[in-house]
């Protein structure tokens, strides 16, 4: 083979340190972004959090509400409309992959070059009051203070335990099973490996403490409590019943439970009241109300005890009802951000004063970048914020009668519909409406459940798969528990509506909304 020389031109996407980041924080959730912002306040000298206000004029709220002007749109639909399209070259082009992943090892913040301070050195999102955890007046408690506050499982029963008069080496291995708990209450299994495989005298000492820790721990509150399985958890909760003087269930009916409970549970699944008689040998009236008196029972012992601060949800956006309708007699609603997710930030202004003054020394290149590095990081959570806003704002103008009149008046709604209407790319959308959440009169929403497909109806027009949802959850709350609707009645009433939707449709939707089929929603 002779080597030659040949000459190629070719083009490809690079996605500069900016746009990377810009993108990154996008699709970040509120908490992801308050992590992104404490590891960058740790890292970059130049960036520090503020409690001052700053002008509005110049920098906050005001600017992160205000518009975009048109060219800046086109600006952001090129760059988002380029990252979307970056794997699609990178694959036409292998070569030009590489280039474009060695010249991001390298990230370059120079930007234009200065050290002088810039209007995005202000303090951004000023207007975000400061969080006072030590309220004096106590007339608004905070939620995640709460949720702190909320009695776990584990010391629920480590607190009773205290009241029971133990040896330690009893009061430890009741310690030890309390821990292994799970969220839902139940013993799930133990790896012990404390005595030796040939010393059979101390193995049966430790299965004497802990068969008598277990014994213990099920005696106590919530009862169910160090149950191995379900079966174990309803029975233990039945004995319970069949002890209790006072109560007034039917003895008889609490030992067929308990004969109900020995059987395989997946016959009091189905709901198999004939297979269930004939197994434990008494009535089917008495059998009937035996498996209604365990339908009552709790499944998970603690469920009450769930950690409250995990469910938590802080909305990004936050809608108001104006106060006054427009010429039509429709609500106007108010869109703004929260101001609780927005971090306050700013340049430094000393670090950046000091190395203005120290042009040309040594390192002054690596401090400019970071600089730089700084000023990007605010403009970019701008950027992110003032998206957010955009996409709601247009979310909440299409889905005006929702706010007004609930799901039924969900109007069918696709990313392409947003995209189209503010310049932007799918893909941006798609991030947008990703784990960001909207408070709402009527309730809190993630921003992805405004969309929806449409389904077609007699008219010609559309209906919203969430409002069909919202039909169908209707129909099963208001029919006969003796006779519940089956799948192809409930597309029949639909069809009534005027809305077409096939039984698989419906079937489909019934299962998203967690409502078991016909057969198991039948009344005993």
């Amino acid at each position: 083979m002779k080597p030659g020389l040949s000459l190629r031109v070719s083009q490809h996407l690079s996605l500069t340190p900016q746009l990377q980041q810009s993108i990154r924080l996008l699709q970040l959730s509120t908490l992801e972004l308050s992590q992104e912002v404490e590891q960058m306040l740790d890292e970059n000298p130049f960036l520090e959090r503020t409690a001052d206000e700053a002008p509005r004029e110049e920098f906050g709220l005001e600017a992160a509400d205000t518009p975009a002007q048109a060219d800046d749109y086109s600006a952001d639909d090129a760059l988002f409309s380029g990252a979307a399209s970056a794997g699609n070259t990178s694959a036409e082009n292998p070569n030009d992959a590489e280039t474009a992943s060695a010249g991001a090892d390298e990230p370059d913040w120079s930007g234009d070059g200065t050290v002088e301070m810039a209007p995005n050195d202000a303090e951004w999102g000023g207007d975000a009051p400061a969080r006072n955890r030590n309220d004096a007046e106590g007339d608004e408690a905070d939620a995640t203070e709460l949720a702190r506050s909320h009695e776990s499982l584990t010391a629920f029963l480590h607190r009773q335990a205290l009241a029971l008069r133990l040896s330690e080496l009893d009061r430890a291995a009741l310690r030890f099973l309390i821990e292994s708990l799970n969220d839902d209450g139940y013993l799930e299994e133990l790896a012990i490996g404390l005595a030796g495989p040939d010393d059979l005298e101390q193995i049966e000492e430790l299965v004497h403490r802990f068969t008598v820790a277990q014994h213990l721990l099920q005696s106590l509150e919530p009862v169910g409590v160090g149950a191995r399985g379900l079966a174990e958890c309803l029975t233990l909760q039945l004995k319970a019943l069949a002890a209790d003087e006072d109560s007034e269930i039917d003895p008889d009916t609490v030992q067929t439970a308990l004969r109900i409970c020995q059987q395989p549970l997946e016959m009091l699944a189905r709901r198999d009241i004939r297979r269930l008689t004939q197994l434990c040998g008494d009535g089917e009236e008495r059998t009937r109300a035996a498996m209604a008196l365990i339908a009552r029972l709790e499944p998970r012992p603690g469920r009450r005890f769930a950690d409250v601060e995990r469910n938590i949800i802080v909305p990004d956006v936050i809608v108001r009802k104006s106060g006054r309708a427009n010429g039509g007699g429709q609500q106007n609603f108010i869109v703004q951000l929260n101001p609780d997710v927005m971090p306050r930030l700013r340049v430094h202004d000393i670090y950046a004063g000091a190395l203005r003054g120290h042009k040309g020394g040594e390192g002054h290149q690596g401090m400019q970048q970071r600089l730089q590095e700084a000023r990007w990081f605010i403009k970019n959570i701008q950027q992110r914020f003032d998206t957010i806003l955009r996409v709601s704002r247009a979310i909440v103008e299409r889905q005006k009668n929702f706010f007004t009149h609930g799901e039924l008046a969900m109007r069918p709604l696709v990313l392409r519909d947003i995209a189209d209407e503010l310049g932007l790319h799918e893909s941006t959308i798609s991030r947008v409406t990703t784990a960001k959440y909207m408070a709402t009169p009527i309730g809190t929403y993630e921003l992805k459940y405004f969309f929806g497909s449409g389904l077609g109806t007699e008219t010609g027009g559309n209906a919203s798969s969430t409002a069909v949802r919202a039909l169908i959850k209707q129909f099963v709350a208001a029919e006969s528990p003796a006779k519940p609707l089956s799948d192809s009645q409930i597309a029949e009433m639909l069809k009534e509506q005027g809305i077409e939707c096939a039984r698989r449709t419906v079937a489909k939707y019934r299962e998203a909304l967690k409502i078991a089929p016909a057969n198991l929603r039948k009344a005993l």
